[in-house]
C-alpha cells in the first residue's frame, strides 16, 4: 500500500464508517453491557489474545485497574497474557493450546466475564479458553474478525470486524476496546486513589 498520511487516514475513516454501518456497534455494546454487568456483580474481566491482541489486552486491564480518563475505583482486570512465568510454563508443560485456558481454570469463577481478542476467530488457545470458561459458568465474549470464525461460535458474546484486514481489525478492536473504558468511565463514580 503506497499511500500518503492523509489517504492512509481518510481510508481508515471510510473503514470505520462503514463498520459502524452494521453489527459491529450493536455487538460492542453488548460487551460494554456484559462488563458492566461482570464489575457491578463483583467480578472481574480476563482478557487474552496474541501477538498485537495480547498488547490490547494488557493495554486494557491497564486502563481498568489503573485509569482512563478520570479517577474512580480501580476496576478487577486481569491481562493473561502478562504473566511471563506462566505463559511460558503451561506452554512448555501443556501445549501453547493451553495457556489461556490453563490461567483460567485458576483464576476464574462464575460472574467473571472472559474476553478473548483473536482478529481470525481461529487461535487455538483463545478457543480453548473460551471453551474452557464456558463450561465453568464463565461468562464469554470475543472480539474478532472477518465472519467471526469458531471464536464467535464458542463465545456467549462475539463482537466482529467486518473486514479481512488485521491491521484494521486490530485497530477497531482498540477502539472498542477504549469504548468500554468510557462506558465503564460513566457508570463508576469518580474517587479512589490518585
Amino acid at each position: 500500500m503506497d499511500l500518503s498520511a492523509r489517504e492512509f487516514l481518510a481510508d481508515r475513516a471510510r473503514r470505520f464508517e462503514a463498520a459502524s454501518a452494521g453489527e459491529y456497534p450493536r455487538q460492542v455494546d453488548a460487551l460494554a453491557s456484559a462488563a458492566l454487568a461482570c464489575l457491578r456483580g463483583g467480578g472481574k474481566i480476563l482478557v487474552f489474545g496474541n501477538g498485537g491482541s495480547a498488547s490490547l489486552a494488557q493495554h486494557f486491564a491497564g486502563e481498568l485497574t489503573g485509569r482512563f480518563l478520570k479517577s474512580r475505583r480501580p476496576l478487577p482486570a486481569l491481562s493473561l497474557t502478562a504473566e511471563t512465568a506462566a505463559l511460558t510454563a503451561i506452554a512448555n508443560d501443556f501445549g501453547y493450546e493451553k495457556v489461556f485456558a490453563r490461567q483460567l481454570e485458576a483464576l476464574a469463577r462464575p460472574g467473571d466475564l472472559a474476553l478473548g481478542l483473536t482478529t481470525s476467530g481461529k487461535s487455538p488457545n483463545v478457543l480453548a479458553a473460551l471453551e474452557g470458561a464456558r463450561r465453568t459458568g464463565v461468562r464469554t465474549a470475543v472480539l474478532t474478525g472477518r465472519e467471526g470464525g469458531p471464536a464467535a461460535k464458542a463465545a456467549e458474546i462475539a463482537a466482529a470486524v467486518p473486514s479481512e484486514d488485521t491491521d484494521f481489525i486490530q485497530e477497531a478492536h482498540e477502539a472498542a476496546l477504549h469504548y468500554l473504558c468510557h462506558r465503564l468511565d460513566a457508570a463508576f463514580p469518580e474517587g479512589g486513589a490518585k
